[in-house]
């Protein structure tokens, strides 16, 4: 199969043919129709995640049709429609008896802790603790950006920060991430600050239901300009991006009592991230952390898409092939683009 490799960090991929993979005796191998080009498959490729091995392919947003099935799995079959979280659970530890698959003990990640999908096939473990059928009237390229940023930011601002009409909710970061959560708060019925540093994304950010915009790029404390327009701090706000900036940004607009949710990844030289702890005191605010969302939790979320309430199709505004996917990953440090791009490999 055709997939894109990288044999060292931060110097450039390149999509060359490889061994195709077999499903285990307990998952499936798909074959991939669309697949997110994610930060976080950026994070891996610089080096910021230990599980990867090098050689590698990244890639972990995905959707398509199994193309075989492990001795185990009955409940799927050749040709069904899936897609996938990106935190494959092993459903028998005690976080998994829980409910909580998004934080299994013995997770495994496409495109981290074994190669991805930015290939025509990918292997997906414990295949039926961790697929989701793909609605017929779903497309590929939909289906593809749920499996991270989309249901990430589901949870996130549902479960995690637990919005309510009304409240005011400010995303920090409008890329894949902050845009679905600024969606999704909207549709819940609050009134979202979006912040971010990119007109475009400000502009998308609009389009998508936000009620006030801060250009933090020219803004000379983010922070206090969402305290002042949400009157006096958010009571729900994430930092989608991940930055040390953005993170103390977050905790600085909230409320009295208000919730952080912290979305985005944080590499750190010094594997730290200074959090300004005495407003977190002070103000009693909750520090909450969000990490993906599992399969069983789905249904809920594709329920509001089929009824036309949220559009994640909306948030797809570049569509590239596999050949145009390295150079596309490299910018994802310094110019990701406005929105989603979904690769599509054989298109």
């Amino acid at each position: 199969m055709r997939a894109v490799v990288f044999e060292r960090y931060g110097e450039p991929a390149e999509v060359r043919d490889v061994v195709d993979p077999a499903p285990a005796e307990h998952g499936v191998v798909v074959r991939v129709e669309a697949t997110g080009l994610c930060r976080s498959d950026w994070h891996g490729w610089m080096g910021h995640d230990p599980d990867i091995t090098l050689p590698h392919v990244p890639g972990h947003e995905l959707a398509g049709v199994i193309e075989a099935v492990g001795a185990r799995v009955t409940a799927w079959h050749p040709d069904d429609r899936v897609t996938v979280p990106f935190v494959c659970a092993c459903g028998s530890c005690p976080a998994c008896a829980a409910g909580d698959q998004q934080v299994c003990e013995r997770q495994t990640q496409p495109g981290f802790t074994h190669w991805g999908s930015f290939a025509q096939y990918v292997a997906l473990d414990h295949a039926e603790v961790n697929l989701i059928a793909v609605p017929p009237e779903l497309s590929f390229a939909t289906a593809a950006s749920l499996g991270c940023r989309f249901a990430t930011a589901f949870r996130a601002v549902v479960a995690q920060g637990r919005v309510a009409p009304g409240e005011w909710v400010a995303v920090h970061g409008c890329g894949g991430v902050g845009l679905s959560a600024v969606m999704i708060a909207a549709a819940s019925g609050a009134r979202v600050v979006a912040v971010d540093v990119a007109p475009a994304a400000l502009d998308l950010a609009r389009k998508f239901g936000a009620a006030e915009c801060v250009d933090a790029s020219g803004a000379a404390d983010p922070a206090q300009a969402v305290r002042e327009l949400t009157g006096g701090g958010a009571h729900v706000s994430l930092d989608a991006l991940g930055s040390p900036a953005t993170c103390a940004a977050s905790v600085n607009g909230l409320r009295r009592r208000g919730r952080h949710v912290q979305v985005g990844l944080l590499p750190s030289p010094t594997g730290a991230t200074p959090v300004p702890m005495a407003r977190v005191i002070g103000l009693e605010l909750e520090l909450l952390g969000s990490h993906g969302m599992a399969a069983h939790a789905y249904p809920a979320m594709l329920e509001l898409v089929r009824a036309g309430v949220l559009r994640p199709d909306l948030l797809v505004t570049s569509t590239i092939t596999l050949d145009a996917t390295p150079s596309a990953l490299a910018a994802m440090g310094s110019a990701p683009g406005p929105g989603v791009t979904v690769i599509e490999p054989w298109g």
